[in-house]
This record gives structure tokens, sequence and C-alpha cells, in this order.
């Protein structure tokens, strides 16, 4: 039995993510006497886990390589005040351009200190991380980008949050898109299994013909990439954004891949893993919320998160190491 369950884990590392959120679920339902599991509160739940997790797949994709990307958060402030701020001026479609575009350069700058330099990507995408949130802020002036009413009227807008699709988001469609399609590039393809290699044996990986520059450079463009189009779906529903937009989501991007199954060195992913880490974290928030507790403490508890699924990861690597 004990051989049964090591090998589900090893092959399937969203098996104890799953069993977790089946836990805490129950303990948050019978807690809050159901209202956890209302309706309307599942609606919001759905639509904050869908945004949280397109900017997780990202991140995941980087950890998968032996690295990692502070910077999200700061991207997905970029990429809302980017749709917002050009909406009015150029409409939604240029705009939704524009704030991608903005994800993937910023992307290709991280990429390119990490990949082609080789300078470490905890202390590039810090940098980074501090320079797109003073250059947001310095943008806004302390101000907020709106929506105007012509602009939420427009078919972009709708398609890129703020639509509904029955009684779901249209963010909950977007992620069920991107997680098919991550998941068939990364697992069904050999741009996957390179993926994978670089973050298990980079050494090894060049030696058999991998091109570790590119595979890096590539997850940390697709990385920016996701993580601005969470901040317009973000942006699209709440319709405004300042300077403040995407502060500390880096923790909970970060935090979902690993709870989620991610090895923090590389080699190893799991993008349902992600979407149930990222579902663990905004039901937290969600129950929180409920109990009328202040909006700080779940700073404190995401530190304290990240914390344990750091400790987790360096368990699961000796258990590795030892097997």
């Amino acid at each position: 039995m004990r051989i049964f369950v090591r090998r589900l884990v090893r092959r399937h590392p969203e098996t104890g993510t799953i069993a977790l959120v089946f836990i805490i679920s129950c303990l948050f339902v019978a807690i809050t006497h159901g209202l956890w599991l209302s309706v309307g509160n599942l609606q919001s739940l759905l639509r904050l886990t869908a945004v949280l997790a397109i900017m997780s797949f990202g991140e995941a994709t980087v950890i998968a390589t032996g690295e990692i990307d502070i910077s999200v958060g700061s991207t997905f402030g970029i990429g809302a005040l980017s749709f917002l701020g050009l909406a009015p001026l150029t409409g939604s479609s240029i705009a939704l351009f524009a704030a991608l575009l903005s994800g993937i350069l910023i992307g290709i700058l991280n990429g390119f200190f990490v990949a082609v330099l080789g300078l470490s990507s905890l202390i590039v995408t810090l940098g980074t991380l501090f320079l797109f949130q003073g250059i947001a802020y310095a943008v806004t002036y302390g101000f907020s980008f709106a929506a105007t009413n012509s602009v939420r009227q427009q078919v972009v807008y709708h398609a890129v949050g703020s639509g509904n699709i029955g009684n779901l988001n249209v963010a909950v469609l977007w992620v069920a898109g991107i997680l098919i399609l991550l998941q068939l590039l990364i697992f069904e393809t050999p741009l996957g299994n390179r993926v994978l290699a670089v973050g298990g044996d980079p050494a090894s990986s060049y030696s058999r013909g991998v091109n570790v520059t590119k595979i890096k450079f590539g997850v940390f463009v697709s990385s920016g990439l996701l993580a601005a189009f969470a901040g317009v779906l973000e942006a699209a529903y709440i319709g405004y954004a300042d300077g403040s937009f995407g502060v500390s989501m880096e923790l909970s991007a970060i935090a979902a891949a690993v709870l989620g199954g991610c090895y923090l060195r590389g080699g190893r992913i799991s993008l349902v893993g992600t979407l149930l880490g990222a579902f663990m974290l905004c039901g937290i928030q969600s129950f929180l919320i409920i109990l009328g507790v202040q909006p700080q403490w779940y700073i404190l508890m995401l530190g304290l998160i990240v914390v344990f699924a750091s400790l987790l990861d360096r368990t699961f690597a000796s258990v590795v190491a030892r097997k």
C-alpha cells in the first residue's frame, strides 16, 4: 500500500493537494454553516481562482526550469494599467494587444538577464518587480484608471473579464482553455520534455542538444504574457486599476505553484495542482472575508503558507534523494 501511495504521489504530485483542498473545504463549510458553499460565494471564488491560476501557470513553468519569477505581481499591474489606460483612447482590441505586449516585453527583459547573461533569476525579477511597481505608481500619480461607459459596451471588453457565460464569469472559461493548451504543450510535446529536463539537470540537457538558453528565455516570456493577461481579466471585471494593482500577488502565484506540486528546484510541474493551489488560497481569502477578518491577516497567512510550502518542497527533495 505504501509503495502504491508513493508511486501515485510521484506520478501525480497534485494528489496531496486534492486531499488538502477537500479537507479545508469541508472545514470552511462547517465553520460558516454552509455560507462558504453558497452560489454567490462560489461564483466569486471561481473567478478569483481563475485569475490567480492563469498567472500561477506562468510562474509554474518558470519554476519547472529551476528559476523563479518574482516580477509577476508588477507585470499583472502593468497589464491592467495598459489595458484600462489605453482602452478609452484606442478601443479595447488595441488596448488588449498593448497590455499583452507589455507582459511579453517584461518577460523578454527578465529572460535576457537570466537566460542570456546568466544572472540570478531571484535578483533580476526582484529588481524588475520594484522597477515596474515604481513605474505603475509614477504613471498613475496616486489616481486610478477607470473604464468609461463606451469601453464597457465593447465586445472585447466583455470577452476579457466583464462578461458572463451563464452564471460563470468568462475568466473561468479562459483558465480552462489555457490549462488544456499548456497541459498538451508540456506533457504531449517535445517542448514540455525539454522544459522539465532543463529544470532537472541543465548540464545534462545541454549535452543532449537541448538549448537551455532558449527554453529559459521562453518560459520567462510566457510568464510575463500570462501575468499581464491575468491583470487584464481582473481590471476588466473591476473596471478600474491603480498603482497598487497586483502588489503581493507574486507570493500568491509562487505559493499556488508550490502547493500544487511544483518542485522549487525544477524538473517537476503540475498545472492541475497549481489550479487547485490557487483555489485553496482564494478559498482561504474568501473564508476570512466571510468571518469578517481584516485582510491583513490573509497576508500573514500567505507568508506562513509560503514558508510551509518551501518546507514541504525541501522535505520532498530529501525523500527523493534517499529513494
